[in-house]
C-alpha cells in the first residue's frame, strides 16, 4: 500500500469516527461513573497507595499481573491422553506480537529436553562440503530479526464440516506472530557449497517423531531462517529450542523445530508428513501434495464468540489479517452478513507475511447483526467464503481453511459463531 493509500484510509477512518462521534461519547459516558463531590474526595487515595509495594525481581523472570491469569493458551477439552497442541488467546491480544508464553503449540512427540552445548546441525547431501555446526558456530554468523506470523495448516479445520466451536481461540488459535532472530539459511548453505542439481532439501527435527519435511531449494535460498531467538530471548523449549527452521508464510509444520539435519537432494523425500498427513484430499479421492503457502485470511477478535455487548452504542471492531503470499493490502468489514462492506483501517506496520491489526468503528443499534471481515493480499487474492473454499478444495479437505468467519450478534448482545 502506498503512503497515499495509507493516508486516505486514515482519513476515511477519522471521517467514520467523527460520524459516530456523538454516539462514541454517549457510549463511553454511559459506562463510566459520573464525577461527584469534586471538592471532597473524587481523588480518594486507594488502599494500594497507602502501603509499601511488594518486592521486585520476584520472580527474576517477570510474570503477567495476577489479574490476567485467565489469558492463557487453551488445551483441548476433554484433554486427550497424548496432548498435541495448544491455542493462542487471540481475543486477549493487543497489537500484533504474540507473547512467548502465549504462542500456540503443535507437537508430534512432545517437547525434547536439548542441551544447547551438545546440539549440532548437520548439512549434507548435494553439497561440496558436508558440515557440522554447533550452536556457537551458528550464532557467530551475521543475524537478522524479522516479524512473521506462524500458522498451523490445520487451523480452523473443524469448521469446514460444521460449526464446531464457540470462541476465536478455539476456532482460529493455531496462529501467532513473533519477532524471530537467526541466520539466513542461504548464508550457511553457501558455506557448504550447494551443488547445481540440488532442487529439494530434507529438514529433520531432533524430537521423538523425527519430524521431517521436503522443502524446495528456492524457498531455502529466498527467505528461510535458522532461528534461535524469539521476541528478544532464546527460543522457548516448546518452540524448538535451541534451533528451528523458519519458513515465512509456509504452513507451520514445515518450520521444523529442534532442527538437527538438512540434506540436499534432487527430489522430495515423500516422508510420512507429506504423504499420509498434510496433503489435501480432493473430491476424486486423490490428494494434492506440497501445498505450502498459507492463503490470505482474517478474523475479527473483538467482538467475537462468547463475548457480550453490554449496551447499544460505539464499539471498535478489531482483528487480525495475514497472508503467506505477501502483504495485506486491504481488509473490509461487514456488519450485515456480507450484504455490504466497508474498508477497515490497517494499523501500521503492515509487513510481509506478518499479522496485521485492523480496526473499524461501529455503532451498534441493538438489532441482531452478523460481523464479518474479508482480507485482500498483495497478490490480489481475496479471502473466500466457506462455500467457495469447499467448492474449490472439495468437501474432503481438512487443511488450509481460510474462509470468512461470521460472528452473530443477538439482540441481547451475545456473540456466537455464525458458521
Amino acid at each position: 500500500m502506498s503512503k497515499k493509500d495509507v493516508f486516505s484510509k486514515r482519513r476515511d477512518f477519522l471521517k467514520s469516527s467523527v460520524a459516530v462521534g456523538v454516539s462514541v461519547g454517549g457510549a463511553v459516558s454511559a459506562h463510566s461513573s459520573p464525577l461527584k463531590n469534586q471538592d471532597n474526595g473524587f481523588l480518594e487515595v486507594d488502599p494500594w497507595t497507602k502501603t509499601q509495594g511488594s518486592g521486585f525481581v520476584n520472580p527474576p523472570y517477570g510474570l503477567p499481573s495476577k489479574y490476567e491469569k485467565n489469558v492463557v493458551r487453551l488445551l483441548p477439552s476433554p484433554a486427550p491422553t497424548f496432548l498435541t497442541g495448544s491455542r493462542t488467546p487471540l481475543q486477549s491480544l493487543h497489537g500484533i506480537i504474540t507473547p512467548n508464553g502465549l504462542v500456540f503449540e503443535r507437537h508430534h512427540a512432545g517437547v525434547p529436553d536439548i542441551n544447547p552445548d551438545l546440539h549440532k546441525l548437520v548439512i549434507h547431501g548435494l553439497v561440496d562440503r558436508p558440515m557440522v555446526f554447533t550452536m556457537d558456530d551458528i550464532v557467530r554468523f551475521p543475524s537478522e530479526s524479522r516479524i512473521y506470523f506462524l500458522e498451523c495448516s490445520g487451523n480452523s479445520a473443524a469448521e469446514l464440516k460444521k460449526a464446531s466451536n464457540q470462541t476465536v481461540q478455539q476456532i482460529h488459535g493455531l496462529v501467532s506472530c513473533c519477532e524471530w532472530t537467526g541466520v539466513r539459511l542461504s548464508t550457511i548453505l553457501q558455506e557448504c557449497g550447494v551443488q547445481s542439481n540440488a532442487k529439494w532439501a530434507l529438514a529433520e527435527g531432533a524430537d521423538g517423531a523425527a519430524m521431517t519435511r521436503s522443502i524446495p531449494m528456492s524457498k531455502l535460498m529466498d527467505d528461510a531462517l535458522l532461528v534461535y531467538a524469539q521476541n528478544g530471548e532464546m527460543l522457548r523449549a516448546e518452540q524448538g529450542y535451541p534451533l528451528r527452521l523458519f519458513l515465512p508464510g509456509y504452513e507451520g509444520n514445515m518450520s521444523i523445530k529442534w532442527l538437527r539435519r538438512i540434506k540436499l537432494g534432487a527430489e522430495p523425500w515423500q516422508t510420512r508428513e507429506e504423504t499420509s498427513a498434510y496433503t489435501d484430499l480432493r473430491a476424486d479421492g486423490k490428494a494434492s501434495q506440497f501445498t505450502f503457502s498459507m492463503e490470505v485470511k482474517s478474523v475479527i477478535t473483538q467482538p467475537s464468540g462468547m463475548m457480550k455487548l453490554k449496551s447499544k452504542g460505539f464499539y471498535e471492531i478489531s482483528g487480525f489479517a495475514w497472508s503467506g503470499n505477501g502483504k495485506i493490502r486491504r481488509v473490509e468489514v461487514s456488519t450485515n452478513g456480507g450484504k455490504s462492506w466497508n474498508d477497515a483501517v490497517l494499523q501500521e506496520p503492515v509487513m510481509d507475511k506478518s499479522l496485521v491489526r485492523f480496526r473499524f468503528p461501529w455503532v451498534w443499534d441493538g438489532a441482531p447483526a452478523t460481523l464479518m471481515s474479508r482480507a485482500v493480499d498483495s497478490s490480489g487474492e481475496v479471502q473466500p467464503t466457506m462455500d467457495a473454499v469447499i467448492k474449490a478444495k472439495s468437501a474432503n479437505t481438512f487443511y488450509h481453511n481460510n474462509a470468512i468467519q461470521p460472528w452473530r450478534v443477538a439482540a441481547n448482545g451475545e456473540v456466537t459463531n455464525g458458521r
